[in-house]
């Protein structure tokens, strides 16, 4: 799937990370005004598609942290 065919919610997602840095799933949600599951719709896109990675989040490792890959991504987006 190219970055152009991605779903609203996951371009607007890639943007997030690409302006406000790494984040986990709840701030995404905060940020994004999208309901939760959208929001895990949307990561899993973009996880299918290499555009962000998984990071283990040594505050509380309940969460993951979730980062823009590449800022070209999310420039094109």
């Amino acid at each position: 799937m190219h970055h152009m065919t991605l779903p609203p919610s996951s371009r607007k997602v890639l943007l997030i990370l690409g302006d406000g840095g790494a984040m986990t799933h709840k701030d995404l949600v905060r940020t994004s005004s999208l309901a939760p599951r959208t929001v895990r719709y949307a990561l899993k896109k973009l996880k299918e598609n290499d555009l962000i990675i998984e990071k283990f989040n040594f505050k509380d490792a309940r969460q993951i942290i979730y980062q823009c890959k590449l800022q070209e991504a999310v420039e094109a987006a």
